[in-house]
């Protein structure tokens, strides 16, 4: 039996009928979630509700503007009767099917939305996907939230740290137990042994100072009362009061899933936990992210957030703008944009080739279709050679898309007779977007802070890096690892503040703002792979406070300006980076340092270093 009759006739009284309201030109009909039977705070699964009201939201309404409103509170939603899907994800584990809590599939103008700006917080209940946007038009999210009952990530604090052993006590939402010796954490769905882990400063909840990926005390443990672990575990750096958030390598399912969209708004929407990124979105068309934080949940005594990115976009177009965001916690960056290349592995004929997704993470969905332009690189260089037009496009190795890995490509113009020699990549350069990320703050979390990969402009301004651990801003590109695109024409980043980066080594950590393409052959490389046309990297009016030397580091670049800003040193930790200039150039021209102001000085000879 139900046990909402009592909420739902109290949520009926706070929320009025469906009814319509003008909303500009348009009429937009309003759809009380207690009249489809969703009421928060119950415990009960809602996934069947759910689906049922966005059902019939889009038969009554047939794409004319609509929102569902939700009463705060919390909704329930469990593995066993989720929507069963097969969704292929840009940059997560694919191992599908996915069990997705809410689906909004091939809808138009439909706003979900928390009633009166009050939070409906959307709990998992097992390894599961929250809320997937997919083929959708002008639809949006509002005041909703994700979380997780008990995270896949297991947070111990340390109580002693003695001679070759590390005694902690598990948090209380941990599902745990010993078997043979080893830590068994749990869920309603899944089960594993955390192999590594992040530690936290206890009072600060910064990353500890030097201390990156660390391994656990998971093997060989005991129990040496309720809930406190007695494990063989050497690490001085782990005093006691430190927290560690202890993980496996596993990224399922992000908090938001976007595939296939066109102008999609998340206002004021948090993700307290999710297994994979905090949203992910993919092949979409403009996407605005207004006040959207991935977050710790007060009360919840965290001090993580996601697996992986907070948020990521891979393949999109139009325009990315992210503002004024939370973004802590998180155990990879803030954000990253970026496109995928596919590597040309067989050449059909003089205009068709076979392309093919690389990553293990990153296959089974759309990469382009007829009449895009895209360009060709070499991956040993980071050369763009020829640019190109798709005439027909199709999957190789499957009758459709889902799950493919090769496509068949057709191009406009011929194609060169070494194409399928194992060096080249394709970049589709009609999903790339422009991007506007300004006003938020990104702090405690684990890699670095935000990733830039487009050739459109880009448009860093007013953001606070704080405790960002690795890197604060790369630039990157790469055709050999993770054949991610694709190289930055037009950057600029201003009136931002950093605060001690670089506390831990990741990678491309060579600077607090890193230009780091993947080049495995610099020094055969005849072309610069970022900046150009006059443009370049602007780095301007920012303030720098740093315990350490490194302020940018910069490969194979046409044009960098750093004029305005201010270099605060402090004394907060000790130095310990290896690159020991402010300026690390490798192979970088038309650059131009001026007007700065250094709090221990500039001294041009000393502090820049030019090689290549």
């Amino acid at each position: 039996m139900k046990k909402y009759s009592v909420l739902l006739a109290v949520s009926m009284m706070l929320l009025s009928a469906c009814s319509a309201t003008k909303s500009g030109n348009d009429e937009t009909r309003i759809y009380n979630a207690a009249d489809f039977g969703i009421v928060p705070n119950t415990g009960d699964d809602m996934t069947a509700e759910i689906a049922s009201a966005i059902e019939t939201i889009k038969a009554e309404c047939d794409g004319k503007p609509a929102r569902l409103l939700f009463a705060a509170g919390e909704y329930d939603f469990y593995p066993d009767s989720a929507n069963v899907r097969d969704y292929y994800i840009s940059n997560h584990d694919q191992d599908n099917p996915k069990r997705v809590a809410v689906a909004l599939e091939n809808c138009r103008n439909l706003t979900l939305c928390g009633a009166d700006g009050g939070k409906a917080v959307f709990q998992m209940n097992g390894r599961m996907l929250p809320v997937a946007v997919i083929g959708c038009e002008n639809c949006n999210l509002e005041n909703i939230a994700v979380d997780t009952r008990v995270p896949q990530i297991t947070q111990v604090e340390i109580l002693e740290n003695g001679n070759g052993y590390i005694k902690y006590r598990v948090a209380p939402y941990v599902n745990y137990r010993i078997e043979n010796g080893r830590l068994v954490v749990s869920g309603s769905n899944w089960e594993f042994t955390p192999s590594w882990g992040i530690a936290f400063e206890g009072d600060t909840k910064h990353i500890i100072y030097s201390t990156s990926d660390i391994g656990v005390g998971t093997s060989n443990v005991e129990e040496v009362e309720p809930r406190v672990i007695r494990a063989p575990w050497n690490d001085a750096r782990l005093v006691p009061g430190s927290i560690i958030a202890m993980r496996s390598y596993q990224r399922p399912t992000p908090g938001f899933f976007l595939s296939l969209n066109k102008n999609t708004q998340l206002k004021n929407c948090d993700v307290y936990y999710a297994e994979g990124m905090g949203l992910l979105a993919q092949m979409s068309e403009n996407i605005t992210l207004d006040g959207f934080n991935v977050a710790l949940r007060e009360g919840s005594g965290r001090y993580f957030t996601t697996q992986a990115d907070a948020t990521h976009f891979s393949g999109c177009k139009g325009v990315i703008k992210s503002v004024n965001g939370l973004y802590e916690g998180m155990m990879d960056d803030a954000i990253n944009v970026h496109g995928t290349y596919l590597r040309v592995v067989q050449r059909l004929d003089d205009h068709t080739l076979v392309g093919r997704y690389m990553h293990d993470q990153a296959y089974g969905f759309y990469w382009g279709g007829a009449g895009d332009s895209v360009q060709f690189v070499r991956s040993d260089v980071m050369e763009i050679t020829e640019g190109n037009r798709v005439t027909e496009i199709a999957p190789f190795d499957k009758k459709q898309l889902a799950g493919c890995k090769e496509f068949k490509i057709k191009f406009e113009k011929h194609l060169p007779a070494d194409i399928a020699n194992g060096k080249y990549g394709i970049e589709n350069l009609e999903w790339t977007p422009e991007v506007y990320f300004a006003g938020n703050t990104i702090r405690n979390n684990r890699a670095r802070g935000a990733l830039f990969s487009t050739p459109k402009s880009t448009l860093v301004e007013n953001n606070l890096f704080d405790h960002t651990s690795g890197t604060a801003i790369l630039l990157c590109g790469d055709c050999n690892g993770w054949f991610e695109t694709g190289a930055c024409r037009d950057v600029v980043i201003r009136n931002n503040r950093f605060v001690n980066a670089l506390t831990s080594m990741f990678q491309f950590t060579n600077g607090i703002i890193s230009i780091y393409p993947e080049i495995p052959d610099l020094a055969s490389q005849t072309k610069y792979f970022h900046g150009g046309n006059g443009k370049g990297v602007v780095i301007e009016n920012n303030i720098f406070e740093t315990f350490d030397a490194p302020i940018v580091y910069a490969k194979s670049l046409d044009g960098l300006l750093f004029r305005g800003n201010k270099v605060v040193q402090n004394n907060d930790f000790k130095p310990f980076h290896w690159n020991k200039w402010r300026f690390l150039l490798d192979k970088v021209t038309n650059v131009t340092i001026e007007d700065n102001e250094f709090s221990n000085g500039f001294d041009k000879e000393k502090d820049v270093m030019h090689r290549y």
